[in-house]
């Protein structure tokens, strides 16, 4: 029987602790991140989430342990995959998401990834002076030529379409003009809240747009109460407003005298005396 080390048992209790306690867990892939931006993200989250890496079958034996305590958790070993991390937090997992989302940052390209998306060089200036940097920028395909004693982009050019290697020359280039096509963060894979899994195809949403959704749909469902006459403790008020404003035009029509009604009818009235005045003079 194989032996295994005392300090993996310690290491999976320290995980199966984290993941049945906390309101909020999830897995995280933290691969290719390197140390300094991995740990000013850490620090970033500091005070509002943990992040605890480990090997991933240390990580598979914990969420075992915690399906034991904690029903449905253990569907995160399906989203286990590259280097991981699980990261526990009482933050609502939108939010969590958002957050996580927003530590991703640009890095320059070394050469040999795979581009993401179109990476676009664009027409206008460089900061290059003429010279041979133009036969090196034609080079790698970036239709280069100098202008008015500058070296400038003639067009838009999609420089590596998406899903294509990046070449160490044009990563090299790519540099030199700022461009920082690939990026780096801990993509959040899933976590799990209250019985439910949830990944980022659900998570991924525009917060502003989502609240501004529920304040329209807020306002359209107190206009239609307000038009239907339902009452709430929110329309009551409204309604009572609105019941008022109408039998007092009614009252107006129908010269029903009243405190209220009394003045608007004798201007009324003597709007109508004028009027017949002058027809008849």
């Amino acid at each position: 029987m194989a032996h295994v080390a005392q300090w993996k048992y310690g290491e999976i209790e320290q995980l199966t602790t984290l993941l049945t306690k906390s309101k909020v867990v999830g897995i995280v892939e933290v691969g290719g991140i390197p140390a300094p931006q991995m740990q000013q993200m850490r620090k970033n989250l500091h005070g509002t989430a943990s992040i605890r890496s480990a090997k991933n079958s240390l990580i598979f034996r914990a969420l075992d342990e915690a399906e034991t305590k904690t029903k449905g958790i253990g569907s995160l070993k399906d989203v286990v995959t590259g280097q991981t991390a699980i990261i526990a937090t009482d933050m609502n997992p939108f939010k969590l998401f958002q957050e996580m989302k927003a530590t991703r940052t640009m890095a320059p390209a070394k050469g040999g990834e795979t581009a993401t998306h179109d990476i676009v060089v664009e027409a206008g200036d460089t900061p290059f002076k003429p010279g041979p940097v133009v036969g090196e920028l034609q080079k790698v395909g970036i239709p280069a030529a100098i202008q008015e004693g500058k070296v400038v982009i003639k067009s838009d050019k999609i420089i590596v379409p998406k899903g294509e290697k990046i070449s160490a020359d044009v990563a090299q280039m790519l540099a030199r003009l700022e461009i920082f096509p690939i990026e780096i963060g801990m993509a959040l894979h899933a976590v799990f809240e209250d019985g439910n899994i949830f990944k980022p195809d659900v998570l991924d949403i525009d917060i502003d747009e989502f609240m501004g959704n529920m304040k329209q749909a807020s306002t359209n469902v107190f206009t239609l109460a307000i038009e239907i006459g339902w009452a709430t403790k929110h329309t009551i008020e409204p309604l009572l407003t609105k019941a008022h404003r109408h039998a007092f035009l009614l009252a107006l029509e129908r010269g029903i005298v009243t405190k209220e009604t009394i003045p608007h009818l004798l201007s009324k009235a003597q709007a109508h005396m004028l009027a017949l005045k002058n027809i008849t003079s």
